[in-house]
């Protein structure tokens, strides 16, 4: 017996299996879409993530730079500093002339005796000045022939004089300067 089946199998397969094929290519389209765009935001996040690591490295290197900056400012102020240090040390060692020996008379000095007058010319020295006593004359003399700045010490005049009712001694010395005369042996011109 011949049988006859009126409705369409194949056309209602294919249709099915064409229906089939167009609903996994959908979720197939749409999976993938959701792994585009899911990489694209990960992508994306770690893209400003990193931006912002670059500007707060670079909001960092800005301030070392500054600091940076101020420690060679500091560096030179005390380069600078160190300079004149340097200079006045030397100037100290190098100290000499008539301030540093009225420094030196004025230490020597005892107290009731007044230099009134100080003369140097060439390695020659003059003092004038009025003391209580002329024992205060006397040591005054010891104490400057024993210095390192002068030698020679010698009285020239001593004399009593009046100043309001009170009687004092007035004096002369002369002397010579140890720094000014070239020691025996030693070449002219050279210390």
């Amino acid at each position: 017996m011949i049988r006859i089946n009126l409705l369409p199998v194949k056309g209602s397969k294919k249709k099915e299996s064409a229906i089939q094929q167009f609903v996994i290519a959908g979720i197939a389209v749409v999976a993938i879409a959701v792994i585009v765009v899911s990489l694209y935001v990960v992508k994306r996040v770690q893209v400003a993530a990193a931006k912002a690591d670059v500007a707060t490295a670079n909001n960092k290197i800005n301030e070392l730079k500054t600091k940076i900056g101020k420690l060679e400012e500091i560096k030179n102020l005390k380069e600078q500093v160190k300079k004149k240090l340097d200079v006045l040390t030397q100037l100290r060692k190098n100290k000499t002339g008539p301030a540093q020996r009225l420094v030196s008379l004025s230490d020597l000095t005892p107290e009731q005796l007044w230099l009134t007058n100080y003369t140097e010319s060439g390695q020659d020295v003059k003092l004038s000045g009025i003391a209580f006593t002329e024992e205060l004359i006397a040591q005054f003399m010891k104490v400057l022939e024993a210095s390192s700045d002068f030698m020679s010490v010698e009285l020239v005049v001593s004399e009593q004089i009046e100043v309001a009712g009170a009687k004092l001694k007035k004096f002369d010395i002369v002397m010579k300067l140890k720094s000014a005369i070239t020691p025996p042996g030693a070449a002219p011109g050279k210390k």
